[in-house]
């Protein structure tokens, strides 16, 4: 099998499932009894916060140990608006990860006014229309830091300090940055920002949200005291654990991500672009994240594509996993090109460390076969 889809998820690290192990085996305990054997797993717990907070350029005491980065997305919504609960209006844009947008879909039935801000054909976000859509009754923003489908990245430090100047909250979905872009949140005012354990080398079923410390906060699951009375529930330690190993490798190895990863992709993608006829990129070719590429093939359905490439052991995707069930073409490509076909006819490849070159290789004979085979 060749994996080329590290943007729905990535392979456990070994040494991440190495520090998870002994909170699956012997040290099961609960953290919140008074008992050694279930308090002393609070320290693990906090090590690994500091972790994430470092990853991130934040400190311990505002992060938010969560389910999933979903979780985290509709928590800082939920806190932002139950801030100010006069405010009744939502800005957007119309290619964010279905954690968002359906959450908006939802606020919206309960009348809230969302504004979905478009990107050109290149997948970008114009900050002029942003500040164009800021009114009075602006309760949040909510804009991805790096699309979850083209990779394109939006102009983050722009859009914080345009928020902070109009008083305006602003949450950054940044699943698909953490871990492979720089991000200090002590110099950009991010009010609220998710991530997620298994984009990055760790494990599902666990996330974090960034609440800075002047942001408003109101939890959005009640039960007991943890995490500071932030997120009721009793704490997943291994994941937590494991999110911890995950935050603390890739900070070690980001200096060296893009110089490792983005040659593969930039091959894979010319190769492919040059051997397919009227083959076309989706999304900017530089203001992106170093492992993507999002490209249509005219008058080659996606899903009969990704089936001949899981037959040949080629794992791709037409999009969000989320939405990996649903007939729907990719919204994200239709909003950047609602003038043709090329959002039911797109594959996006998304590497990682693990990959090679002989991976390439092997890949691109695979498209070109699979593309050739279905044009006959």
């Amino acid at each position: 099998m060749i994996y080329l889809d590290h943007n729905a998820t990535t392979p456990l690290r070994p040494e991440v499932f190495e520090v998870m192990r002994p909170f699956l085996t012997e040290r099961w305990g609960n953290p919140s009894s008074s008992y050694a054997f279930g308090s002393q797993l609070k320290g693990v717990i906090e090590e690994a916060r500091g972790h994430v907070a470092a990853l991130i350029g934040a400190s311990g005491r505002e992060v938010v140990f969560t389910g999933s980065a979903t979780e985290s997305n509709n928590t800082a919504l939920y806190a932002a608006l139950s801030a100010d609960p006069a405010k009744r209006h939502i800005i957007t844009s119309a290619v964010e990860h279905s954690a968002v947008l359906t959450h908006t879909i939802f606020l919206e039935k309960h009348g809230y006014r969302v504004t979905r801000l478009p990107v050109d054909r290149e997948g970008l976000l114009d900050i002029a229309a942003l500040e164009a859509a800021l009114t009075p009754d602006t309760a949040v923003v909510s804009l991805m830091w790096a699309n979850n489908e083209t990779g394109v990245l939006f102009p983050v430090a722009a859009i914080a300090a345009l928020c902070q100047q109009r008083g305006v909250r602003f949450h950054c979905d940044a699943v698909q940055a953490v871990g492979k872009l720089p991000i200090n949140l002590k110099t950009l005012p991010i009010d609220y920002l998710s991530l997620s354990a298994h984009k990055l080398g760790g494990p599902k079923g666990v996330g974090a949200l960034f609440v800075r410390k002047t942001a408003p906060f109101t939890a959005y699951l009640h039960g007991g005291h943890q995490e500071r009375g932030r997120r009721g529930g009793t704490e997943n330690v291994a994941g937590i654990a494991g999110l911890g190993h995950a935050a603390a490798l890739a900070r070690a190895e980001l200096p060296g991500y893009a110089t490792t990863v983005q040659p593969l992709r930039d091959r894979l993608e010319t190769e492919l672009l040059a051997r397919i006829p009227h083959a076309e990129r989706n999304g900017h070719a530089t203001q992106r994240l170093p492992n993507t590429t999002n490209l249509t093939f005219p008058g080659i359905e996606s899903e009969a594509l990704l089936l001949l490439l899981d037959q040949a052991g080629i794992c791709a995707s037409a999009g969000s996993a989320c939405l990996a069930d649903s007939d729907e073409p990719s919204h994200v490509v239709r909003a950047m090109k609602p003038d043709g076909t090329a959002s039911r006819q797109m594959v996006r490849f998304s590497l990682g460390r693990e990959n090679t070159a002989a991976d390439v290789t092997a890949a691109v004979c695979s498209v070109v076969a699979a593309v050739g085979r279905l044009h006959r």
